[in-house]
């Protein structure tokens, strides 16, 4: 067995609405669902991806108001990339984008910017990066947008136990080094990609002296690879068997998960390709109303009173 690429980055944001005016109205994903963090229902939880809300292209947020801006260090996972068609599409963004710095990752031409809250985000050109499903109410015109997630950066102190848990338990295939060039310098980082080349992987990189982080808004809270519906249990055996601990089975209704964490101190999910989010919307209609699990729907009259104030035509 083996991880089919990534499914999802889930992160930490202050505020609502400046999230949905940076994500939906300036990078042009589409909201596919609005819903509730299942750990907490009096927090929402914000799916932003493609027009079908596909897996690998999903970045996910949980509003935390009162949360302080992260203290950057070890572990983390930053910056987050995102592909875009080609060259083409990064001179559009070069005037769309706040700021931006060019740069280089992995030998691609980059732009390399930050969110409202802080969170390091890098636009990677990608020709080779396959099929995509753009949204058509996207403000970004169909040639431009997103397409989906490219590589994060893991960043830890001491990368062995890592490198051994991407390689030996989740599948994954260390191509070599790559060398990334952007606004905090230049270095080299480990590739590591799935079998299917058309999918992404991640980066390492070691800092043996880097500070601690503290986790706050700004910062990624764990990182979702896919893998197969079928492969699920088998998935919860092999990280017993690796001597990983982990949370078990868990049903997030659209797709199935199983948290743990890797010996650097990173938070992993495996989260399954299917049933997917018009399980409970029509594909036409995500992301337009509060939607809650069957295990909530019970409780939806309190959840409601207890969650802030969606923004107003939203």
């Amino acid at each position: 067995m083996e991880v089919q690429g990534l499914h999802h980055v889930s992160s930490i944001t202050k505020d609502i609405g400046q999230n949905l005016q940076f994500y939906r109205d300036v990078l042009g994903l589409r909201l596919v669902k609005k819903t509730v963090n299942q750990d907490d229902p009096s927090m929402y939880h914000l799916f932003y991806a493609d027009a079908k809300g596909s897996p690998g292209t999903d970045l996910t947020f949980f509003p935390m108001p009162y949360a302080g801006a992260t203290r950057r260090g070890v572990p983390d996972i930053a910056p987050l990339s995102l592909t875009v068609r080609d060259e083409a599409s990064l001179e559009y963004w070069k005037e769309r984008l706040p700021s931006p710095k060019e740069g280089l990752f992995i030998g691609r031409r980059a732009l390399f910017f930050t969110d409202p809250d802080g969170l390091p985000l890098v636009l990677v050109a990608a020709p080779d990066g396959g099929e995509s499903h753009p949204w058509e109410k996207s403000p970004v015109p169909v040639d431009h947008q997103v397409r989906g997630l490219g590589a994060p950066l893991l960043q830890v102190r001491e990368a062995r136990k890592t490198r051994q848990v991407l390689e030996e338990v989740l599948g994954l295939h260390r191509q070599g080094l790559g060398r990334i060039e952007g606004p905090e310098g230049a270095f080299s980082v480990e590739v590591f990609s799935p079998a299917d080349a058309r999918q992404w992987g991640v980066l390492l990189l070691e800092l043996p002296h880097a500070p601690r982080l503290m986790l706050g808004r700004g910062g990624v809270h764990h990182l979702a690879f896919a893998i197969r519906d079928e492969e699920y249990e088998g998935w919860v055996e092999r990280l017993t068997a690796f001597g990983l601990s982990h949370s078990g089975p868990v049903d997030r209704f659209w797709f199935r998960s199983i948290y743990f964490r890797e010996p650097g101190g990173l938070l992993f999910e495996l989260a399954t390709l299917g049933p997917g989010f018009t399980r409970d919307e029509a594909e036409d209609e995500l992301g337009e109303r509060l939607v809650l699990p069957p295990f909530l729907e019970n409780r939806r009259e309190a959840i409601e009173k207890a969650l802030p104030p969606f923004p107003a035509g939203r």
